[in-house]
């Protein structure tokens, strides 16, 4: 057996996201229940009712395919794997592509599973870090310093959890360049596409460049972590090589679950309009209250998503911070450390409005007794 680093964010999330009253540290929108898909979707007792649980396709059901293929795929489900979460889709990738000894190239910070599970499979990463000093601005010059010929794989994550920063469209356009000419593969993790503030979502690099591999999930904007349901974008002999992995996994998902997702996908703009409403109303407020807080932390406004990677040199020990935050106030944030960040926090604001705010009254109560 290969042995996998600790997943630290998941960790954490362990010990504190079901035992404190506030969250302000999660990456996604507040979860939508039950009833309120139903009223959104016009899903029906009787709908659900003539569900079978039978096996279903490995690939995935049809119609959610056709859905996902429909709004994120260039109308093509022959490139489509609907999956357990975007989290099954990085190990298929991650397992099915790449070998020891591999060069893998990942932006840095990011999502620890982008990485880690190339590493436990003897690959060597690099980093195409993006600097705080810079606004996490990603630098592509930065990036074409590291890719060479030897690059097997290039992962990246924009908007990026947990900072926000997205890409301009020319240097989307320059960083696909540039993996194509060193012929390498590119994930392409778009869990926060349609989360932008400022600008339109980027496209899929996939429609221009066949070694692509793109990752979304309802998770994150479309506020359905439960629901656990993912998908892969992929040229059709790519998918055949995930599948082999996959029958020895989790073989396909849920006929239910296959039912609810397409319906959501059929109509995730509603439910991704009505987060994010809230969602930009939220960062005005963070927005207002760093600007208050200036002697306690520093920030980049984020591109999109729903989480800010603040810096906070005034709180010493951020993970211990962060430690007696859940403890005594009873609200979650995530330790940079999460991220390999020591110093910085990530802090999500795509909760409810009333707690959102209240978790930011409670952190600064904590930053003015560490000041103290």
């Amino acid at each position: 057996m290969i042995s996998i680093a600790p997943a630290l964010l998941e960790h954490w999330m362990r010990q504190y996201y079901f035992d404190t009253d506030i969250d302000i540290g999660s990456s996604g929108v507040e979860s939508f229940s039950m009833s309120e898909l139903r009223k959104l979707l016009s899903i029906r007792q009787k709908d659900l009712d003539q569900v079978a649980f039978n096996d279903s396709r490995t690939l995935g059901d049809p119609g959610l395919r056709d859905a996902i293929a429909d709004r994120w795929a260039n109308r093509n489900p022959d490139r489509v794997m609907a999956t357990h979460g975007s989290s099954e889709a990085i190990f298929l990738a991650m397992n099915a592509l790449l070998h020891p000894g591999d060069e893998v190239i990942t932006v840095f910070p990011c999502y620890q599973q982008l990485f880690s599970m190339a590493e436990s499979n003897g690959c060597k990463l690099k980093y195409w870090s993006l600097d705080f000093e810079q606004g996490f601005v990603p630098d592509i010059e930065r990036l074409k310093s590291v890719i060479s010929r030897r690059t097997r794989m290039v992962v990246v994550n924009f908007p990026n959890n947990p900072t926000g920063i997205s890409l301009a469209p020319e240097q989307q356009m320059e960083l696909v360049d540039t993996v194509a000419e060193a012929g390498s593969y590119l994930v392409w993790d778009g869990a926060f596409t349609e989360m932008t503030h400022d600008r339109p979502p980027l496209p899929d690099p996939g429609t221009w460049y066949d070694r692509t591999i793109t990752l979304g999930t309802l998770s994150k904007g479309y506020g359905l972590p439960g629901l656990r349901v993912g998908w892969c974008i992929a040229a059709p002999d790519i998918l055949e090589r995930f599948v082999n992995l996959r029958d020895y996994m989790t073989l396909h998902l849920s006929p239910l679950i296959e039912l609810i997702a397409e319906r959501v996908v059929r109509k995730s703009h509603i439910l991704l309009r009505t987060r994010m409403e809230q969602a930009g109303s939220n960062l005005n407020v963070l927005a207002d209250w760093v600007e208050s807080h200036r002697e306690f932390v520093d920030w980049a406004p984020p591109h999109g998503g729903v989480c800010a990677f603040l810096r906070m040199p005034s709180a010493g020990d951020v993970e211990a911070f962060c430690r007696r935050f859940a403890r005594e106030y009873r609200v979650l944030l995530v330790p940079g450390t999460c991220f390999n960040c020591p110093g910085f926090v990530r802090l999500g604001f795509g909760g409810p409005a009333s707690q959102f705010r209240e978790g930011l009254t409670r952190l600064s109560d904590l930053l003015v007794k560490f000041a103290l």
